[in-house]
C-alpha cells in the first residue's frame, strides 16, 4: 500500500516515513501544500497523511480541492491544531480522520490500517481468498492453515493483489503501490517478486491463485 505524507516538519515527516516503511508501506514525502496537491492528484495513493499548517496551499485548501475534483483517497489530518473548530473544519472539508500532535505512533498506525480497510470496503482485517488468509494487521499470511514467511516487499505485492481479487493488475500498477518514487524501477523487478510469491504461496497447493494475464499483468484469482 502506498502513502503520501505532506508535512513541513522535516524531522517528523522522516520519523513517520521510516515507521510506516518498517511496516511495509511505500511512502512518498513532500513538505508543502502545492507539492502535496500535485502528487495527490495523480491518484496513486491509498492514503494521504496531511498537515494543516503548510507552506503554499494550506492543508484545508488541499482537502477541499481534492474533494472538489472527486478524488476520494482517504485523508488523515495530522496537526498541532487541536481546537474543536479546526477539527470540525477539517472533517467537514472532506478529511476522513484527524490526529493531533504529539501522538503515539502505534495509534497513527492503527488509524492508517482502519482507513485503508474502510476504503477497500472490508472492515475485517483478514482477507480470505479460498484457503489463503492475509492478516493486514499482524501482516501474517497463511495458506491451507500453514504460516507463509514473506519479506516486507513480498507481503506488499501479495496484499495489493489480495485487495483486488479477480482484477488484472499491470506491472506498473503493482510497482506504484509497493515502491515509492525513490525506487529506481527495473524492468523485471515485479516479475521477480511474483516468482517468489508463487513459490511460497502456490507451490504444493491447488488451485494456483496467482495467474499471469499475458500482455497485461497479474491477477489473484478467487
Amino acid at each position: 500500500m502506498r502513502i503520501l505524507i505532506v508535512e513541513d516538519e522535516h524531522r517528523l515527516a522522516s520519523v513517520v516515513k521510516r515507521g510506516l516503511e518498517e511496516e511495509g508501506y511505500a511512502v512518498d514525502t513532500v513538505y508543502d501544500g502545492d507539492d502535496g496537491l500535485a502528487l495527490a492528484r495523480l491518484g496513486h495513493y491509498d492514503l494521504i497523511v496531511l498537515d494543516l499548517m503548510l507552506p503554499g496551499a494550506d492543508g484545508l485548501s488541499v482537502v477541499r480541492t481534492l474533494r472538489q475534483q472527486s478524488l476520494n483517497t482517504p485523508i488523515l489530518i495530522l496537526t498541532a491544531r487541536d481546537a474543536l473548530d479546526d477539527v470540525v473544519r477539517g472533517l467537514d472539508g472532506g478529511a476522513d480522520d484527524y490526529m493531533t500532535k504529539p501522538f503515539a505512533f502505534q495509534e497513527l498506525l492503527a488509524r492508517v490500517r482502519a482507513l485503508i480497510r474502510r476504503e477497500s470496503m472490508s472492515r475485517d482485517p483478514v482477507i480470505r481468498i479460498r484457503d489463503l488468509e492475509v492478516d493486514t494487521v499482524a501482516r501474517k499470511v497463511r495458506r491451507g492453515g500453514r504460516r507463509v514467511e514473506l519479506t516486507s516487499k513480498e507481503y506488499g505485492v501479495l496484499e495489493f493483489l489480495a485487495r483486488n481479487p479477480n482484477r488484472v493488475l499491470s506491472r506498473t500498477q503493482i510497482a506504484e503501490h509497493v515502491w515509492d518514487y525513490d525506487f529506481t524501477a527495473m524492468s523485471n523487478v515485479v516479475d521477480v517478486y511474483i516468482r517468489h510469491l508463487r513459490r511460497k504461496i502456490d507451490e504444493g497447493h491447488e488451485p494456483k491463485l496467482i495467474q499471469t494475464v499475458r500482455g497485461s499483468g497479474y491477477e489473484l484469482r478467487a
